[in-house]
């Protein structure tokens, strides 16, 4: 479906494709006579915490930004565990998130923000000098309190916790790669596959009819294992979920992953279950989405905001044109962003600029056609000397032509996970895709999504509640 800029209420039977993929300004509102349905968002208060980065936020102004914070109170319209933490748990979690706290003789804070949003990891901001504070050594428990409290509502606090969630999916989908016994769907019983085990063993139970939908049996920990070790098969879409669901258990450690979801939070199956259980994901329980479908406001965000985001490549044409059915859309999450691809995305305004580069060499493309295997994977990504050896004076200026388009640093620099194909620049499934479906080219798309939003604000809660936790543990002995 495509972006809908319409403020009509559309059941999410009509508001859904085949691989869930909705762009424009989607959110999801309540259940309407027990129909979940979306409708199009305006101005939302949460939105304005998405803000970017911007240049002129460095050291000069950074300090009077600072003060500005200090003396607005932020305050929330609804409780967060945040405005009752303590300086020693606001500087723990601040600290989990990159920033560098400490102390200065001078009156005033020093507060260096840096740019964390154009960098590829914390290590690399902390490199640049970026997420650093100095709050001044006179100030009282109540103020440092306050400026530690406004600082975690920072953009560039924000941008730290993009960084912290782009390496725990990294991790996590290196895991899912990794295990030669996760494959990709062939002759099973059901929609996913748990193999002779059965999917009681490897430690989910089903709920929905022909392995429609799963949820941990015992412990979200060990279910998520089952697919970094056990033998289970599943098309893109459910290895898109699971990449999304690992990435959590990486971000909170297998422990904290057990006690801040719920079993039914961490369902899987089809996109259309999802929609009917409490999935953390897409269900009940994903509160506010994103909805950013070609990617504009996260170019204009920055490097960092991609990490983790899902997405999928789909067939622009109608279905009559697919050759092959299994491979009409590919669900991806976003693994590591170059800064050249960063900077491409943000100079072109998102994936519609790319779209249209996918059309262009869609249309070259019929010109190189011919027989073998992966004949497009070898001839544009590989780049099979042998194979190009082989084409006519004409073909080769078109070839020329492929190879400047797909030389873009965004077709080379920008990698996702697709299962089965594992971490790959984006650039390999256009060209891949090609050899799959010859008669459409294909679009580039974010889905909706909630990790900027709910699961951002789930995590804060999470690690604030537990250093309470262990602040009273230790105060009781």
């Amino acid at each position: 479906m495509r972006s809908s800029e319409s403020s009509e209420r559309v059941p999410i039977a009509v508001a859904s494709r085949s691989m869930h993929g909705l762009g424009g300004r989607l959110a999801r509102v309540p259940r309407l006579g027990g129909v979940r349905t979306f409708a199009a968002c305006h101005v939302c208060a949460m939105m304005r915490s998405l803000a970017p980065v911007r240049p002129w936020l460095r050291r000069g102004r950074a300090s009077l930004l600072f003060v500005s914070l200090l003396a607005s109170g932020a305050s929330a319209a609804v409780p967060d565990p945040a405005d009752s933490a303590s300086a020693a748990c606001l500087i723990s979690i601040l600290d989990q998130l990159g920033w560098r706290v400490a102390s200065t003789v001078a009156a005033q804070p020093q507060f260096s923000p840096g740019m964390p949003c154009e960098r590829g990891s914390l290590a690399e901001a902390q490199a640049h000098g970026d997420l650093q504070v100095a709050l001044p050594a006179t100030w009282g428990e109540a103020q440092r309190r306050q400026a530690l409290r406004n600082l975690l509502e920072t953009s560039a606090t924000q941008c730290g916790y993009f960084l912290r969630l782009g390496a725990a999916t990294e991790r996590a989908v290196a895991r899912l790669q990794g295990n030669p016994g996760y494959r990709f769907s062939a002759l099973q019983l059901g929609w996913i596959g748990f193999g002779l085990r059965g999917a009681r063993a490897q430690g989910w139970q089903g709920f929905r009819s022909f392995g429609r939908g799963y949820r941990p049996l015992q412990g979200n920990a060990r279910a998520v294992d089952a697919f970094y070790s056990g033998q289970v098969r599943s098309e893109c879409g459910v290895g898109r979920q699971i990449a999304q669901l690992a990435a959590q258990r990486e971000l909170y450690g297998d422990a904290g992953f057990d006690r801040a979801f719920s079993a039914d939070e961490l369902s899987i199956g089809t996109f259309l279950t999802l929609h009917r259980t409490d999935s953390i994901l897409l269900g009940a329980h994903a509160g506010s989405f994103f909805a950013d479908g070609k990617a504009e406001k996260t170019a204009q965000r920055g490097r960092a905001a991609f990490l983790g985001a899902p997405g999928y490549l789909v067939h622009v044409f109608e279905p009559r044109y697919l050759d092959d059915i299994n491979n009409q859309a590919e669900n991806f999450v976003v693994v590591a962003v170059s800064a050249d691809a960063a900077q491409a995305l943000r100079q072109h305004g998102g994936f519609a600029y790319y779209d249209r580069s996918n059309r262009r060499i869609w249309e070259l493309a019929q010109a190189l056609r011919g027989a073998g295997r992966a004949r497009f994977e070898r001839l544009l990504w590989t780049r099979d000397a042998r194979l190009r050896g082989a084409l006519s004076p004409p073909q080769r200026q078109v070839l020329a032509q492929l190879d400047a388009l797909l030389d873009d640093p965004f077709y080379r620099g920008f990698d996702v996970y697709v299962h089965p194909r594992g971490v790959k620049p984006i650039g390999y499934h256009v060209a891949r895709l090609l050899d799959r479906n010859p008669r459409t080219p294909f679009a580039i798309e974010l889905t909706l999504h909630n990790l900027h939003t709910t699961l951002y604000h789930r995590w804060r809660e999470q690690q604030l509640q537990g250093c309470a936790q262990a602040s009273s543990a230790r105060v009781a002995e």
